[in-house]
């Protein structure tokens, strides 16, 4: 008989191609590690692993039952919180990721309130970038994680929560006015700083540029930076500039070496939302996360369509 716990060992051999390090990620010991997918293979009938020196490889059995396992995880895991959960909403355990040009700047807009409402809730955060994101939601590693929307993903769901404009972060020494709004036009190509890549607010950046006009062929300057509050150190320090989410900006303006300029209408930005597993038996705790999310969002959002 296959359990769970076998195919949740060969799901994490599959991820490190290391016994040892497979091993150590399922709070186990190496040779029980091993005996369990020994036991695995008996059963299947079938070999899963490559074993070589220092080296651990799948082979095409062994990949294409990790990958039915880790549905049969997902589903397990699924069960088990419909379980925990069904008698009330954000109880328990709940898996959140989150991107980074998000996470430290919206997380103690929402989670003091969180925590305040929902004092059951044990909340673990992850954060990193989309396609990681994504993936660890479908394989029910992650429950739910915020990020720009649109995922194109057949067997993932969303909520849409709120737009957060871009903005055009300058060295403070810029002589354009702030009371005054920009074009994209007015992007210098040339001292663009962005994030690495892999970031998704590189890419929306990037296809503004492409989409007004600017810089078709180039990419802008790239530090290798995996973070927003490196860049604006970089646009501080008078090596550039940089678009920048509203919601950062927030922060971020409190550097005085920096000013922020608007553009014109229609205004560039992104939309964050939720994801989650479309089989998610949790659906009505991801509803009322993201009714909390948008009530902590709206006070900020109705002030800048006033001003």
């Amino acid at each position: 008989m296959i359990t769970l716990k076998q195919l949740r060992y060969l799901a994490a051999l599959a991820q490190h191609e290391h016994f040892g390090r497979a091993a150590e990620a399922c709070a186990v010991t190496q040779p029980a590690l091993s005996m369990q997918i020994r036991d695995l293979e008996g059963e299947l009938g079938l070999a899963l692993v490559e074993r070589r020196p220092g080296a651990v490889t799948l082979t095409d059995a062994g990949r294409e039952i990790a990958q039915r396992g880790e549905d049969v995880l997902a589903k397990a895991r699924d069960l088990v919180d419909f379980a925990h959960h069904r008698a009330r909403p954000l109880a328990g355990r709940l898996t959140l990721g989150m991107i980074p040009s998000l996470a430290p700047y919206a997380l103690p807009k929402f989670l003091p309130l969180l925590q305040a409402r929902f004092p059951d809730l044990q909340l673990e955060l992850r954060e990193t970038q989309t396609r990681q994101l994504l993936d660890e939601v479908k394989n029910g590693a992650l429950d739910v994680a915020m990020l720009a929307l649109p995922v194109q993903e057949n067997d993932i769901d969303s909520i849409a929560l709120f737009d957060d404009t871009f903005l055009l972060a300058v060295p403070v020494n810029d002589p354009r006015d702030e009371k005054k709004r920009v074009l994209a036009s007015d992007i210098d190509q040339e001292r663009l700083i962005l994030l690495e890549d892999g970031h998704c607010l590189r890419d929306q950046a990037l296809a503004f540029c492409a989409t007004a006009g600017v810089g078709r062929n180039a990419s802008g300057m790239t530090f290798g930076a995996s973070s927003l509050a490196t860049v604006m150190q970089m646009v501080a320090s008078g090596y550039g500039i940089t678009l920048i989410p509203q919601i950062a900006a927030d922060v971020e303006l409190r550097d005085e070496r920096v000013k922020m300029l608007r553009f014109k209408e229609p205004q560039p930005g992104r939309s964050i939302g939720l994801v989650f597993r479309r089989t998610s038996p949790r659906k009505e705790d991801f509803q009322v996360l993201g009714e909390l999310v948008k009530e902590c969002f709206e006070p900020r959002r109705d002030k800048r369509k006033g001003g």
